[in-house]
């Protein structure tokens, strides 16, 4: 009878070891999945937007070591779609100075690159033979005042006899009339020719700028019309670049445009636009002039540098935006995603809100976050992720820095 006992009791042990067994893989199972459903850095990335709601502030000590990003508050703003386009510099005016009359070049004032006021002189001519041809319009005035002076005299004697006789010329007409047998007006008219060409032999700036091309050197004989120098305006400078006739719709005098110039590397230029040339040239794959004036008070920007231009055309007001970076791909989908830092602390601890959004219109630099019922929005003012969030998860400790680069750098040292 034990034998059958004995024999029983192994088969029951055998089931209950089956049994437990069991029980316990699916309880390791069951735990894992439940580990994993709570954990936002998990490996498994989620269809749809994690659920937010009930989600405590995490503490100080949930920051340590979190990871390191940068971000950008969402703003409000007019959201400005941009022309692109090339061009090049050029002086707001440009001149070639030459002489209005012949003569040797007795000293040259300037030199390349000087800056010069209105007025300032340039080149001095010779002025022997227009010094000369002053003098001789100066005695000849003398003599001409002394003569019509002499009629003056002759006529009061014969005032008193003359006075009675009828239809005598007025006081007024019997000056000029004086004036003109003296030879004074013609005088007057010498004078005037020989100051002028005197004033001729100086070669003057007509405008405030930068001299270039400076093509005299003293004793060298210049022809009258003869060129002289370059004279550039410098500031403000302007920039030409040609539009393609579609957008010319959309260009108007006084909009903005940034430019940056490659002999200056890193940095942006704000320029408006002066002029829109009406004409669409057919040669020039029928585009259109546009002009723009940019100030160069520093001097740094020069005529002929190489400029690349970015012009506002459309604008749409009152739009939320967030920078072109905040905004990544997540899902076999490929949604839109943002990831916001919610409640960032005085050190820059946060954690991560995944949301998926609708985008509109988009420019170079920022993306208009659009209202949809199947999306989230993001709120002006909040703090959008927009470096080092490539591969991270909902609910995920950051802490938000100036330039991850440098943070990560200062934590590996």
């Amino acid at each position: 009878m034990r034998s059958p006992q004995m024999k029983l009791s192994r088969g029951t042990l055998s089931l209950l070891t089956v049994g437990l067994l069991f029980v316990a893989v699916v309880a390791g199972v069951g735990w894992r999945i439940l580990s994993d459903s709570g954990n936002g850095s998990g490996g498994v990335e989620r269809a749809e937007r994690p659920d937010t709601e009930g989600v405590e502030v995490a503490s100080a000590d949930a920051f340590a070591g979190a990871r390191v990003v940068e971000g950008a508050a969402a703003v409000r703003d007019t959201l400005w779609i941009h022309v692109v386009a090339s061009g090049e510099v050029a002086g707001y005016r440009e001149s070639r100075i030459a002489a209005r009359t012949g003569g040797v070049v007795e000293a040259v004032h300037v030199r390349e690159n000087q800056l010069v006021q209105a007025g300032d002189l340039l080149v001095q001519l010779d002025t022997v033979e227009a010094t000369m041809q002053l003098a001789q319009a100066r005695a000849s005035l003398v003599t001409a005042e002394a003569d019509y002076r002499d009629r003056q005299l002759r006529f009061r004697a014969d005032d008193a006899l003359l006075s009675g006789l009828p239809d005598l010329p007025s006081p007024e007409e019997r000056d000029q009339l004086f004036r003109i047998e003296s030879g004074l007006v013609a005088a007057e008219v010498e004078i005037q020719r020989a100051e002028m060409e005197m004033d001729l032999t100086r070669i003057r700036a007509p405008f405030t700028g930068r001299v270039a091309d400076l093509d005299v050197v003293e004793g060298a004989y210049l022809g009258g019309g003869g060129e002289v120098l370059t004279l550039i305006q410098t500031d403000p400078v302007k920039v030409h670049v040609n539009i393609l006739e579609a957008d010319l719709q959309y260009m108007q005098e006084g909009r903005r445009a940034t430019v940056r110039l490659t002999a200056i590397h890193g940095e942006t230029f704000e320029a408006r636009v002066e002029s829109v040339n009406p004409r669409i040239d057919p040669d020039m794959n029928r585009t259109a002039r546009v002009t723009l004036v940019l100030p160069n008070s520093d001097d740094r920007i020069r005529p002929g540098m190489y400029a690349r231009v970015n012009l506002e055309t459309q604008s749409y007001p009152d739009r939320v935006l967030v920078p072109r970076d905040a905004v990544v791909e997540r899902g076999e989908e490929r949604r839109d995603v943002v990831f916001v830092a919610l409640n960032p602390d005085e050190d820059g601890g946060a954690m991560t809100d995944w949301r998926y959004v609708t985008v509109g219109h988009s420019n170079e630099t920022h993306v208009e976050i659009v209202p949809h019922e199947e999306t989230s929005m993001v709120e002006p003012g909040e703090i959008v992720l927009v470096r080092g969030h490539e591969d991270i998860a909902h609910q995920t400790a950051v802490r938000l820095v100036e330039n991850v680069t440098v943070a990560e750098r200062e934590e590996g040292s």
